[in-house]
């Protein structure tokens, strides 16, 4: 038997509102960390584990206030939190901040990780990967020179860190793998650029060429699942992250030798399937599209972009893409977007799909969409940001300093290319909440924009002058979470120095 603790209302419980599935850890003989789940209650619940069954369902009384394992306000899972979007619906997250002012904690971090934090409950996880050697220090920008086809000789550390969301003290550390890297790197990336993925009840880590780990939220390790080591493009590394859905756990291998999709079962890390992908390197991390039809992985890439059912079996696909491939898809208002824009291709392509497509469903040489390709702007995709789609308009944020906005449901412009005043040197994704775009730069400079038709910069927030910023922010719960290459910021409203 277990005890569910459950916060009192302050009123009376009158109906039904969420039927709540709660996953019950049979191995491990835990329940999901209900308090994390269910927020309330008119009183303490006990219900008993049934003996041959990995379900609870439990029906929850509440006033009308509910939460749900998704809730973006609460959670933030995955790279760019729910649904991939980069956007939340909080009220009261900050939009003032400096190294000092709204700062209410700040940890500094070992070794170096691209990695973003994600968080749930009062939980923040993040990779690192600690040399005992020296690291040679990245530079900023975009630039050609960057390749070390070395294999560092000397030992790292593979780690996995949880911090307290509230206080930044640490919880628990858990080193996945200490020893010699398996293959070299870009000077720009880490081996730990990958952003874990979490449902509560446990964090799913990979580290490229290495493995995937799965920790409960104490820090025990459940399982893993050793990885080849494949060679990707120019040694430049890995960085795509996985994702969850259901019972499975979803991650490409795109790389120069045998690039590949597949499906974990979660609780063991049994392999469900593995299905060969004819591609190359390619950094883009998968999306699970839950459309009006059917359910979709989406897997972009440099070849085509492709989609498959749950169990492998190829949907659709579509070239067109640029020759690297690093933008996250993602779908608002029923269309799925994608896109990619090396910057110096002519093909930067952003898409906007509808569902239900089968077979070959590339545009031709003129066109600009078809029965399912809803629209295509061929010269608009950013290289290493995603881009985001907020109040019905999408917006792009380009490396060298430029933002532009598109209608999302037409992909007419509504305004060009802007130039970012003192801004350039962009690798991590926009964001939005409160009717703001927020855009960081590797300076640690966020700008801050109005979101809406006309461009308008409203301010910009900046950290130390001698940080560096490639990780996407995660929010939530009143608090933004901004990783530098030394440590994370927790930025809250209102927080005296």
């Amino acid at each position: 038997m277990f005890q569910v603790d459950l916060v009192n209302t302050c009123a009376a419980a009158t109906r039904i509102s969420r039927l709540v599935v709660i996953p019950v850890d049979e191995e491990y003989n835990k329940p999901a960390r209900l308090t994390e789940i269910i927020r309330f209650s008119t009183e303490n619940w006990h219900m008993r584990k049934p003996s041959n069954t990995r379900l609870i369902f439990a029906l929850v009384v509440l006033t009308g206030l509910w939460t749900t394992v998704t809730n973006a306000g609460e959670n933030w899972p995955q790279f760019r939190g729910p649904g991939a979007r980069g956007v939340s619906e909080e009220t009261d997250l900050p939009t003032i901040w400096s190294a000092e002012e709204n700062v209410a904690w700040k940890r500094d971090l070992a070794g170096r990780g691209w990695s973003s934090p994600v968080i749930w409950g009062d939980r923040v996880f993040l990779t690192t990967v600690v040399n005992e050697g020296e690291t040679e220090k990245p530079k900023k920008g975009l630039y050609f020179g960057g390749n070390r086809p070395t294999v560092p000789r000397t030992v790292h550390s593979w780690k996995v860190i949880c911090l307290n969301l509230n206080t930044g003290k640490p919880m628990w550390e858990s080193v996945a793998f200490k020893g010699l890297p398996k293959g070299p790197l870009h000077l720009k990336n880490s081996y730990a650029s990958e952003t874990p993925v979490t449902d509560g009840q446990r964090v799913y880590v990979y580290f490229g060429n290495l493995g995937i780990f799965c920790y409960d939220m104490e820090g025990n390790e459940v399982w893993s699942q050793p990885l080849p080591v494949t060679k990707t493009r120019y040694d430049w590394g890995s960085a795509a992250s996985p994702v969850l859905h259901g019972d499975r756990l979803y991650f490409v291998n795109d790389n120069e030798e045998d690039s590949r999709l597949v499906a974990l079962d979660k609780r063991t890390g049994d392999e469900i399937w593995n299905i060969k992908r004819d591609e190359k390197s390619n950094w883009a991390t998968p999306y699970i599209w839950e459309n009006e039809l059917r359910t979709e992985i989406i897997t972009p890439g440099t070849g085509k972009v492709r989609a498959y059912d749950l169990d492998g079996k190829p949907l659709y696909e579509f070239g067109g893409m640029s020759s690297i491939t690093i933008a996250t898809p993602y779908a608002d208002s029923g269309f799925l977007y994608v896109s990619s824009g090396y910057v110096l291709d002519k093909k930067k392509p952003l898409f906007a799909i509808r569902p239900g497509a089968t077979g070959d469903i590339s545009l031709g040489k003129e066109e600009t969409s078809n029965d399912y390709i809803a629209w295509c702007q061929k010269q608009a995709g950013p290289y290493n940001p995603s881009t985001i789609v907020y109040g019905g308009l999408l917006y792009v944020l380009l490396d060298r300093g430029f933002l532009a906005c598109y209608d999302a449901k037409t992909g007419e412009q509504v305004y060009g290319k802007q130039r970012i005043p003192n801004g350039k040197n962009f690798t991590a994704s926009p964001w939005a909440y409160e009717g703001k775009i927020f855009c960081l730069n590797e300076d640690g400079v966020t700008f801050v924009f109005r979101a809406g038709r006309d461009y308008k910069l409203l301010r910009s927030n900046s950290l130390t002058d001698d940080t560096m910023c490639m990780a996407t922010p995660a929010m939530a719960q009143g608090k933004l979470l901004i990783r530098t290459d030394s440590g994370i910021y927790c930025i809250e409203q209102a927080v005296k120095p």
